[in-house]
């Protein structure tokens, strides 16, 4: 008869803290999203009358919070949604194209003030965006375009940071050799970079346009500062709006703001959660990117 001894491995109990660490960061993170998921189904009378704040109360009402949501203010919930759509899409895609181009011109290219632009560049991704709002306003104002969509979504387009990604991968990713190869069968320029290049670089396209969508989709500073028109609010801004509101008079005609503004909340994160599990494997291998080579 014989003894088995088990012993744990000495790799799976170094991990223990780590594992640790990072149930405590998911906790984390995760409580505020469901603290909106289980407070967007509460009335005012649920809200505010003591129960608890991380639980459902006994009068669950999604379907008439979302009612409210929708027809408040005329249905302007669904203007700022879609003002938010098209900022973000408008904004993304063509701060993806311009971040694309430019990158592969620093990688691939050697032109006259190449390093100098690429040190500007580097630069500018330090400097934060909020502290060029004010700026690009007086720029704006003097150019008569402010109040409108393209106060948004022109400075939107430039991403620096968008740019040295895009710039970092096609060097590693695109091997010279393929390109000079492309050159020798008698490929131009413009078939050797959208036939051979732009599919090799699919998964970093797919990050830079996830990344530019979502700070475009979530960005409130600019358009605060850039827009009058509540008809032109993104649904940021829209729901500071409301919470002015709430704050300040408690109730508007008599119904109180704080459900449809946790709800509306709930449902402005909706799109961003879809894109991000539908191109989760693209943003993934994105941020792979800097430990390949």
């Amino acid at each position: 008869m014989s003894a088995t001894i088990t012993r744990r491995s000495p790799r799976r109990t170094r991990y223990i803290p780590l594992q640790v660490v990072l149930g405590i960061l998911m906790v984390y993170f995760l409580v505020p999203f469901w603290w909106v998921v289980v407070n967007s189904s509460k009335t005012s009378a649920g809200l505010f009358g003591g129960g608890s704040a991380l639980w459902f109360a006994e009068d669950i009402d999604y379907l008439g919070n979302l009612s409210q949501l929708f027809t408040y203010g005329g249905g302007i919930y669904v203007r700022w949604l879609l003002n938010s759509a098209m900022y973000a899409i408008v904004g993304g895609v063509g701060a993806t194209a311009l971040a694309v181009l430019a990158g592969w011109g620093f990688a691939k290219y050697r032109f006259a003030g190449r390093r100098l632009g690429f040190a500007v560049l580097l630069g500018a991704v330090m400097v934060p965006a909020t502290a060029l709002v004010i700026p690009t306003f007086v720029l704006f104002a003097q150019a008569g375009i402010t109040n409108t969509v393209w106060a948004v979504i022109l400075p939107t387009l430039l991403n620096p940071f968008g740019v040295y990604l895009m710039c970092v991968y096609a060097r590693d990713a695109v091997p010279d050799e393929l390109i000079d190869a492309a050159r020798v069968d008698g490929a131009g320029e413009l078939r050797v970079f959208l036939q051979v290049a732009l599919p090799m670089l699919r998964p970093a396209i797919v990050t830079v346009l996830l990344l530019s969508v979502v700070a475009s989709w979530n960005n409130y500073f600019l358009p605060l500062a850039m827009l009058s028109d509540n008809r032109l609010f993104p649904v940021t801004v829209g729901i500071g709006l409301w919470q002015a509101t709430a704050s300040t008079y408690g109730a508007a005609g008599g119904e109180s703001l704080w459900s449809i503004i946790i709800l509306g909340s709930l449902v402005s994160v909706i799109p961003l959660v879809i894109a991000f599990l539908t191109l989760q494997k693209y943003w993934q291998g994105g941020l792979s990117i800097g430990s390949l080579k």
